[in-house]
């Protein structure tokens, strides 16, 4: 990906010497999401990571367990603001409707943050290595979903129907940002509540 994906706002701040007291999650997320939009993700290094932030590797690691992982951002942010949403929902409002605007409210993001989040999906959906390690991400989200879906219909999460709606939401959410990541000017919320919808019509709630 070239450097023109980077705004000014995305230049890599100058490394200072030892662990800077305010380096954090986020910044070695955004640091090395920079790099890898700017240098390629096969050829940034951990050492190029821990080198732009100022900190050694043993650093990197105490946050992140591999440089794939960088990639994900504060992915477990994102699970839990999924299943915040679906526990904190009326349970008079249908399933798969709930299901639908609990994925739209996790993905809400505006700004530079929208932006940030393209850039993360733009690498996930076209990095081979990076499309390995998704399975084990999109299983954690696939979990966070059957397990609503358990509750709501007072089965186990690894009965059929659970497991099946998590991969039909997975397969749906997918889709919507795929279409994004290679037509950013559209609307990613849009395409997440048009797929939620066509799988709501495309699944009766059993009870």
């Amino acid at each position: 990906m070239s450097t023109s994906a980077l705004s000014q706002s995305d230049a890599i701040p100058a490394p200072t010497r030892g662990r800077p007291p305010r380096t954090s999650h986020d910044q070695l997320a955004n640091t090395a999401l920079t790099l890898f939009v700017r240098d390629g993700f096969e050829e940034t290094t951990l050492d190029d990571i821990a080198a732009a932030v100022g900190v050694g590797r043993r650093t990197l690691f105490r946050y992140f367990s591999s440089k794939n992982d960088l990639v994900w951002g504060n992915f477990d942010g994102v699970l839990e603001r999924l299943r915040a949403e679906l526990i904190a929902a009326d349970p008079a409002v249908p399933m798969m409707e709930t299901l639908g605007r609990a994925v739209v409210a996790s993905n809400t993001y505006e700004g530079e943050a929208l932006e940030e989040l393209r850039l993360r999906m733009t690498l996930i959906t076209s990095v081979p290595a990076l499309q390995a390690h998704s399975m084990v991400r999109y299983a954690d989200w696939r979990r966070v979903v059957a397990e609503f879906i358990a509750q709501r219909l007072g089965q186990d999460p690894d009965d059929l129907i659970p497991l099946l709606v998590g991969h039909m939401a997975l397969g749906a959410s997918m889709s919507a940002f795929v279409r994004w990541v290679s037509h950013p000017e559209e609307d990613l919320l849009a395409h997440l509540r048009t797929g939620y919808e066509h799988l709501a019509l495309a699944f009766e709630d059993p009870r």
